[in-house]
């Protein structure tokens, strides 16, 4: 038996918090395996006292000597320690570092502004498909500002980066004295520092709680199908008109906000005034909501090149169906017998299939009855990367066809209607036809391979490739009907091509 990969745990010491995760192995996809979080506000007096205060830094030392306890009984196999803004900045993070290694015996990384906007964007390049634009990570202590391209399957972060101090702590520090002042003085920091290239990067992505908690008000009213913050996208103006209403916002007013995540108020007028003037000055047409970001861009950075081109939302997927399915190899069976089910497929539309087949056994466990409803609601809320929303609904609707679903199944909205009726068709064929290879096969990738099947304009056929196997099942025949009525064939039936017999 296979040794099991050892865990890897990521402690982020940020300006305002600190958080560790726990991941289940280094790869292109990591599963976050635990996730907690300690307010320490370390940076709270940073801008009149350039010191972190005595008492964060006792919180942070307990928290971060907690955290190191709680890795190391989960087996963690290395813990790494990162230190950001605030620590750079004051005038005894060093003294603080220091503490941390003689209470953890771990030496901290202690990362430039220029590091952190590199390791920001790495995390939105290992957290989405092939992103291309202008990355914003906005922490408690800084903004930290990266290009990122797409080469192939690899993306690249470009050299044009920055850091900024443009942290919800030092934001909000200039707000409570003046909203104006804070205003202008943030617009002069984007004009000195940041280049308005709307042609050149018309997609920004967002990074760090408080865009994030952002997203989430805008998610809720806007009635957004689903509310998953990574991979959502809105249009920039729409963003940009939420983030100015809830800056000029009285402090009564935030607790009213829908959606607004309670412990990220206090600083959510600062993190809407910054992402009010950034896409101002970017003139930007949409922006992307990441939830990956420094953490998991330090691990991306580990990979060799070769893991680094691999597909995120595959490797995921294939790691999730291997674990649950009742036969784990039958996935690649099924990859390869719907190969030729659509003509024309894209490069986008068979690594969604391919992903829809890897997780075709996820429900097999539950109850008959519940199988498709489950497994529908299961994907949309699952932790994949590397898609955005339509396409989580996509892979959703597919694999609850798979299991029987019916297409106008009230359990599917409103997140259905993010599919127009052909990608619909799509998923609902497709999802048919795995209904039918797992009946017909009975899950064995041998039998599922020596049969194919021929959609024609009017008929839809199953050859089967030794009579030993051909199927005389009515449960079988109802399957290949249903699969025939979602492609509009007229007519549909088995055949062998056996020649022996």
């Amino acid at each position: 038996m296979q040794a099991e990969e050892p865990h890897l745990a990521v402690i982020d010491i940020g300006s305002n918090s600190l958080r560790l995760v726990v991941y289940d192995r280094l790869s292109r996809a990591p599963f976050p395996r635990f996730n907690e979080k300690s307010f320490c506000g370390l940076a709270r007096d940073l801008e009149e006292t350039g010191l972190l205060p005595e008492d964060a830094v006792r919180q942070a030392l307990a928290a971060v000597r907690r955290f190191v306890t709680i890795a190391s009984a989960m087996g963690v196999g290395q813990i790494d320690i990162l230190a950001t803004e605030a620590v750079r900045r004051a005038a005894n993070g060093g003294r603080f570092l220091a503490e941390i290694e003689a209470v953890t015996g771990i030496v901290p990384h202690l990362l430039s502004g220029l590091e952190e906007a590199r390791f920001a964007a790495m995390g939105v390049l290992a957290g989405l498909w092939r992103p291309h634009g202008l990355v914003g990570d906005m922490g408690g202590g800084s903004l930290e500002v990266a290009a990122i391209s797409s080469d192939g399957a690899q993306g690249e972060v470009e050299e044009n980066r920055m850091s900024l101090p443009l942290g919800g702590l030092p934001v909000d520090t200039l707000m409570r004295r003046s909203v104006s002042a804070a205003k202008a003085h943030v617009d002069a920091l984007l004009e000195a520092h940041l280049p308005a290239a709307p042609d050149r990067y018309p997609t920004f992505y967002m990074v760090g709680g408080g865009w994030r908690a952002l997203a989430r008000v805008h998610m809720t009213e806007t009635g957004a199908p689903v509310r998953v913050a990574h991979g959502y996208t809105a249009p920039a103006s729409s963003m940009r008109k939420l983030a100015r209403r809830i800056w000029q916002m009285k402090p009564g007013e935030l607790v009213e906000l829908p959606g607004a995540p309670p412990r990220r108020l206090a600083m959510l007028p600062a993190a809407a005034l910054v992402l009010d003037r950034v896409l101002g000055r970017l003139a930007s047409e949409r922006v992307v909501v990441s939830a990956l970001g420094l953490r998991e861009g330090w691990l991306y950075g580990r990979l060799d090149e070769a893991e680094r081109r691999r597909d995120p939302l595959l490797e995921g997927a294939r790691a999730v169906g291997a674990a649950r399915s009742r036969v784990p190899a039958f996935a690649a069976a099924l990859e390869r017998w719907t190969d030729d089910l659509f003509a024309g497929e894209t490069m986008a539309d068979k690594r969604l299939r391919q992903a829809a087949c890897a997780l075709s056994d996820i429900a097999w466990t539950d109850h008959v009855d519940a199988q498709a409803q489950q497994s529908f609601r299961r994907l949309l809320q699952f932790p994949f990367i590397g898609l955005d929303h339509a396409e989580r609904v996509w892979l959703a609707a597919a694999v609850h066809a798979r299991y029987g679903g019916k297409r106008n199944d009230a359990a599917m909205r409103p997140a259905i209607d993010l599919l127009d009726k052909p990608r619909r068709r799509r998923a609902l064929i497709l999802g048919r036809a795995m209904l039918l290879a797992y009946r017909f096969s009975g899950s064995v990738p041998t039998i599922l391979d020596a049969s194919r099947l021929v959609a024609r304009k009017d008929r839809l056929r199953l050859e089967v490739g030794a009579v030993e196997i051909v199927p005389d099942s009515d449960a079988v025949r109802a399957r290949l009907e249903r699969l025939a009525k979602a492609l509009d064939s007229r007519d549909s039936d088995i055949v062998t091509t056996d020649r022996t017999h």
